[in-house]
C-alpha cells in the first residue's frame, strides 16, 4: 500500500542518503550537506513554504520523495514555462525521486506518479491539470510520467537541476477528470 506525509525535519538525515544514490544525484544534482538540505526543505516542513514535501512509504516503510505545488505559488517558474507551453493558471507540479536504487525498474515510480495526480484533485479541488517538465535526457523519469497517464505536451527551454545538461525538457500533463471539475470537487479534509 503506497500512503505518504508531510516530511519533517527527523527525515532530513534519509534524503540525505537518497539525494547522494547516483540514481538521484545525476538529475537532482542536491547538496547533501545537513545545512544544504536543512536550508532547502526545512521550509516546507515548517509549513513556511506553500509546497507539499511528501514523504513516500510502500508497506509502511519509506522509498520516495514526492514535491508538489502549484505553479501560481511560483511566478518566475510559472512565467518561464507559460512563456513556452500553455499553462493552465490552477496547473499544479510536482518532481520525484525513488531513494533506493534497488526499487527502480519495478513499476513503482508510475505507481507513485498515479496515486499523488489522483490525490491531487481531492487535495488541490481548484487544480485543473498536472504539468510535469522533465529534462528529455531523463528518459527512466518521463517513461514513468507516461506510465502514469500523463501524455507529452510539447519540449521547454529551461535551465537544468544538473548544470552539466542542456535546457531541453519535456513537458507532460494529465487534465482533471471529467466529471471531477474545480467547481465540483470536493474540499480537502
Amino acid at each position: 500500500m503506497i500512503t505518504w506525509g508531510r516530511v519533517g525535519e527527523g527525515d532530513f538525515g534519509l534524503l540525505r542518503e537518497w539525494l547522494a544514490q547516483p540514481h538521484v544525484a545525476r538529475w537532482w544534482h542536491h547538496d547533501t550537506s545537513a545545512e544544504a538540505v536543512a536550508r532547502d526543505f526545512g521550509p516546507a516542513a515548517r509549513g513556511e513554504e506553500p509546497s507539499d514535501d511528501l514523504l513516500v512509504m510502500l508497506d509502511g516503510a519509506p522509498v520516495a520523495l514526492v514535491q508538489r505545488c502549484r505553479f501560481a505559488d511560483y511566478p518566475d517558474y510559472r512565467a518561464e514555462l507559460a512563456d513556452q507551453i500553455e499553462l493552465p493558471d490552477t496547473a499544479v507540479t510536482i518532481d520525484y525521486l525513488l531513494g533506493d536504487s534497488a526499487r527502480v525498474g519495478q513499476g513503482l515510480g508510475p505507481r507513485i506518479i498515479r496515486a499523488l495526480v489522483e490525490a491531487t484533485w481531492t487535495d488541490y479541488p481548484d487544480a485543473s491539470a498536472v504539468v510535469v517538465p522533465v529534462h528529455a535526457d531523463n528518459r527512466a523519469s518521463w517513461r514513468a510520467l507516461e506510465k502514469a497517464g500523463l501524455r507529452r505536451i510539447g519540449t521547454a527551454d529551461l535551465d537544468p537541476d544538473n548544470p552539466d545538461d542542456d535546457r531541453t525538457h519535456y513537458v507532460y500533463r494529465i487534465d482533471r477528470p471529467a466529471g471531477t471539475t474545480p467547481a465540483s470537487a470536493p474540499a480537502p479534509a
